[in-house]
């Protein structure tokens, strides 16, 4: 936001820039003194964290695959935002986004991957797309509040892959609910392989090709929303829906057309998933990354310039976190999911805890006046 004088507003860095840092700076001194409770060296955890995530070539490397997946549910939680929505449902459209990717995957085997990404693509968005639709048509057409029914088709997405994976897409004379291994042909290129290829090398990672593609789904979510007439009808839907009725918009129409682009996004961590990296169909391989792209839309403040950095600060919480459990024995994976969980509900819950006191210190410099919220 830009300063506006006496409207009581912050300058766009202090909302952009200052208040997430205080966020995470906070969230990390309270993990620091958790740490310390249980008789740990706080900054040495903290170093292990940073040095496990951006330390090597492996730990960048993780992290941003963990930020590719973060970025296309981060997006996806965005674009409903700006739309008036609070889509929780980006996990389960992860999930049936990937099932759409593993079944053009086993479809198309021995197709060069460069030809069937087109495919796998579209068949993510649409997957994903159908399950965020169905929430939308039945905001729009019925009154079920978005956010019940997006976290009840959570659940049912999960059921739907148990079943098919048990029942008919398991392996034959395999016990455990996985697909058969996809071709390597349609294995999407790795980033040591695609670096390797120009003479850089770099350590092995899971990072794949889905990074450049969450780059460009960025730049695609940016020009729709703020450079085209559908992207105005979405932000003047989420601002006032009857201001958006009065100016000739349906909402009905924009809703349904927010809630299957956002599904569309999310469906797309499949591609990173299930092309990239698992090369099969399987459990649970979206692991909550739908529910954490709720913490980076916050965090990023709804724009792709904010969910990239958002994102990879969230991927390295993942992998630094693993390093943490890994180098301290006193230091279970449960104690790195609540420091994890510390850092989400600073960005996301807590995310306007320091607007009243920095509104305040602009008001005494001279720059702003402090309005009641």
């Amino acid at each position: 936001m830009t300063a506006r004088g006496a409207d009581g507003r912050l300058p766009w860095w202090a909302t952009a820039i200052l208040m997430p840092v205080l966020n995470v700076a906070v969230a990390l001194a309270l993990s620091a003194l958790v740490i310390l409770l249980i008789g740990e060296d706080p900054v040495g955890a903290l170093g292990t964290m940073v040095v496990g995530a951006f330390g090597s070539g492996t730990g960048i490397g993780y992290t941003l695959y963990y930020a590719t997946s973060l970025i296309f549910t981060g997006l996806a939680v965005a674009i409903a935002f700006h739309g008036g929505l609070f889509n929780i449902g980006a996990e389960g459209q992860a999930y049936i986004g990937g099932l759409g990717v593993g079944l053009a995957c086993l479809a198309l085997g021995g197709w060069p991957w460069w030809l069937a990404l087109p495919v796998t693509v579209l068949a993510a968005m649409a997957f994903g797309g159908f399950w965020g639709l169905v929430p939308g048509w039945l905001q729009a057409y019925r009154g079920s509040h978005v956010v019940i029914t997006t976290i009840m088709f959570n659940f049912i997405a999960s059921a739907l892959m148990v079943y098919l994976l048990v029942n008919w897409l398991i392996r034959p004379g395999q016990m455990s609910p996985e697909s058969r291994e996809i071709d390597p042909s349609l294995f999407l290129p790795k980033a040591d392989e695609m670096l390797g290829a120009l003479g850089l090398e770099v350590a092995n990672s899971p990072l794949n090709l889905s990074f450049l593609l969450a780059l460009l789904a960025c730049v695609a979510v940016w020009l729709y929303v703020w450079h085209t007439r559908p992207g105005f009808a979405l932000r003047t839907v989420g601002a006032n829906e009857d201001a958006a009725r009065y100016a000739g918009i349906d909402p009905k129409h924009v809703i349904i057309i927010t809630m299957a682009l956002s599904g569309g996004l999310a469906g797309l961590l499949g591609v990173n998933e299930i092309q990239g990296v698992q090369h099969r169909l399987l459990l649970n391989f979206p692991a909550g990354l739908g529910f954490t792209g709720i913490a980076v839309a916050l965090m990023g403040r709804g724009h792709p310039a904010g969910i990239v950095p958002a994102a990879i600060l969230f991927g390295a919480l993942y992998q630094g976190g693993a390093e943490l459990a890994f180098e301290y024995q006193t230091i279970s994976p449960e104690l790195v999911i609540v420091i994890q969980g510390v850092v989400i509900l600073f960005a996301g819950a807590l995310e306007h805890l320091f607007r009243p006191a920095l509104l305040a210190l602009f008001a005494r410099r001279g720059k702003t006046k402090p309005v009641e919220a």
